[in-house]
């Protein structure tokens, strides 16, 4: 009787121990993050930029910052010197299952244009330079296969002049660049969502 009861309470113990293990509310099923992928964009001021890739279904995840440049740390009033190489940059993580890479970098096409150096608009200067800084041999496949599809789409009048070059380090902007339009909806943009159909989205 005295071992039956030892059993026992042993096995209660070991379902509390587990009990208590698992966050409040969380169940024996974790989440697959390795599901996860992640892009680095750069076309112009990131405040418009990440408004509307962040609206993308699919999209997980935003966060702007600087990229492409050889500076350290680099912080806004570096950057907005035109001298760090550093560009205004989007780091996006999505569900491959619900959005492709292929198609968020047509929507990408979409946002900006891609024909002029240096250049959105009225913001001018290596800062706001049209880039693409893949992570692997398969995102650079993708990248450039997409930007021939919009170069024979005739949706813009010249060659996309887009960079695409391999991903080295992302420096988090300041805070209050972080979703800068829900902060300040009237605030300055020049992106909009272009009406083109850029071949094959999926």
């Amino acid at each position: 009787m005295k071992m039956l009861t030892r059993f026992f309470l042993i096995l209660t113990a070991l379902f509390s121990a587990t009990a208590f293990a698992l966050p409040k509310g969380a169940s024996m099923t974790t989440i697959d993050h390795t599901k996860q992928q992640t892009a680095y964009l750069s076309g112009g001021c990131f405040w418009g930029m990440e408004e509307l890739v962040r609206q993308i279904p699919g999209v997980l995840e935003t966060e702007v910052g600087y990229t492409g440049g050889g500076t350290p740390n680099a912080r806004y009033e570096q950057v907005k010197t035109g001298n760090t190489g550093h560009a205004e940059s989007l780091k996006i993580v999505f569900d491959p299952q619900q959005l492709s890479y292929r198609h968020l970098l047509f929507e990408f096409f979409r946002m900006h244009d891609p024909t002029t150096r240096n250049q959105q608009g009225n913001d001018i200067g290596t800062q706001y330079r049209s880039a693409i800084f893949y992570l692997s041999e398969e995102q650079k496949r993708t990248a450039e296969e997409v930007i021939k599809t919009v170069n024979a789409s005739g949706d813009w009048k010249a060659k996309a002049v887009t960079e695409i070059v391999p991903f080295k380090e992302f420096f988090r902007a300041e805070e209050y660049h972080q979703k800068y339009l829900v902060k300040n909806p009237h605030g300055y943009t020049c992106h909009t969502m272009r009406r083109f159909g850029l071949g094959e989205k999926k």
